[in-house]
């Protein structure tokens, strides 16, 4: 029953995102442009606070908690389990105050009005995942960015959305490297619950009366921890809250 009530409001919803993508687009642009990275990031950030909006409508509500645990002043370095689009939206919304980059893949890079766009221009990079030797350095690159400018990374170690909730083995190598980058960072652990519903019977329709939950863990300092011990603890604090 649920699907079949979701049809019409999934098609009014899609047709509402697509339309705020196609107008944000020049936006970015004008503000990128003619008035800096500022005014850039924040229609990035307006754009994305539209799009959770636009969840409002398949009744989706929004929870964050922790989140004063984010440290201030230094470079961070979010890990977080990753489940739908919906992921990301929050995170550039929720998480502003620490102006988010992403390590994303490059097929994301071109032919998606303003997400193309933001990823290309507002400071996140775009890997290929089956080259490791172009990988490696782009990401390396992102860290020096958050060392110098006190700003934060956002990675997804299962390395591809999970379609029922269940984590996917983290890999290491990513976080390794901005680990390295920025050497006087945090790493703060979130744990993502219930996207994933958004996406339950695929692109369309979608879930209906969900609420996204985003826990936010306690910061760990990268200079206290072997990286295996940091890789260790990480992983099991987020994947000890996600909910099946």
């Amino acid at each position: 029953m649920e699907k079949i009530i979701s049809y019409p409001i999934s098609f009014f919803s899609m047709i509402i995102f697509l339309l705020t993508l196609v107008v944000f687009h020049p936006i970015q642009w004008v503000c990128f442009n003619l008035f800096g990275y500022q005014a850039h990031k924040k229609s990035v950030d307006y754009l994305n606070w539209c799009l959770l909006r636009i969840g409002h409508l398949l009744g989706n509500t929004y929870k964050v908690e922790n989140r004063e645990l984010i440290p201030e002043g230094v470079p961070i370095i979010f890990v977080s389990n990753h489940q739908s689009l919906y992921d990301i939206a929050g995170i550039i919304w929720f998480m502003r105050k620490n102006h988010p980059k992403f390590v994303s893949k490059k097929e994301l890079g071109k032919g998606i009005p303003s997400i193309s766009y933001n990823l290309n221009h507002g400071g996140s990079v775009l890997i290929d995942r089956k080259d490791p030797k172009q990988a490696i350095p782009t990401i390396k690159k992102l860290g020096h960015y958050i060392e110098k400018h006190k700003r934060s990374a956002v990675i997804f170690p299962e390395g591809t959305r999970s379609k029922n909730g269940k984590p996917k083995q983290f890999a290491q190598t990513g976080l390794k490297v901005l680990c390295k980058a920025a050497p006087s960072a945090y790493i703060v652990p979130i744990t993502i619950n219930n996207s994933w519903k958004f996406v339950k019977f695929g692109m369309f329709p979608y879930g209906l009366g969900n609420q996204l939950i985003f826990t936010v863990h306690p910061a760990m300092a990268v200079k206290d921890y072997p990286f295996d011990e940091l890789m260790q603890k990480t992983e099991e604090v987020i994947v000890a809250s996600i909910e099946v």
